[in-house]
């Protein structure tokens, strides 16, 4: 979507409203596309004595999977857009932190999807304190204890006969 600024970007203490969707659903994340429903996309770009500043949020609900025990899990993600925008680049330096305007016009969809994107979790979890899958045999810890021993550390096998013949 291409918000045309013109009214904003000299007019001080202007602003422009948007609310759109956007559909994300192409993009894939470690071999899974998590994206499946469009995201909400809500804001203004308000004229700061000169400087264009664009606040908004960007909800969606994420089809992930729990990175230790395997579980389908279904997870809203809001991200919030907090940037500037620049008409013209000024410092190659800082260039990351404001998106630039094509004329009069802010593409939103490129400012969503970058911002959307960096915000995806690295490591998603069904809960704080899963305990993922056991080892050896498969077994969600989750649900109880799988029953296999734990394996002893080689170095230590020799204590480790010393406590079985104990018992």
């Amino acid at each position: 979507m291409k918000l045309d600024l013109r009214n904003v970007i000299h007019v001080p203490n202007a602003e422009k409203s948007f609310q759109f969707q956007l559909d994300l659903s192409d993009l894939e994340f470690w071999g899974r596309k998590p994206i499946t429903r469009p995201i909400l996309v809500e804001g203004s770009v308000v004229n700061h004595a000169g400087a264009l500043v664009l606040n908004g949020t960007a909800r969606s609900e994420l089809d992930l999977v729990c990175d230790r025990c395997g579980k389908e899990i279904l997870r809203e993600k809001v991200v919030s857009l907090d940037t500037l925008l620049a008409t013209e680049l000024e410092d190659e330096d800082n260039e990351d932190d404001y998106f630039l305007l094509d004329g009069n016009e802010l593409d939103l969809d490129e400012v969503v999807t970058t911002t959307f994107v960096l915000a995806m979790d690295t490591k998603n979890l069904c809960s704080d304190d899963c305990k993922g899958l056991c080892a050896k045999c498969g077994a969600d810890l989750n649900l109880g204890p799988c029953g296999c021993r734990p394996e002893v550390d080689p170095r230590l096998a020799a204590l480790a006969q010393l406590l079985d013949k104990e018992s």
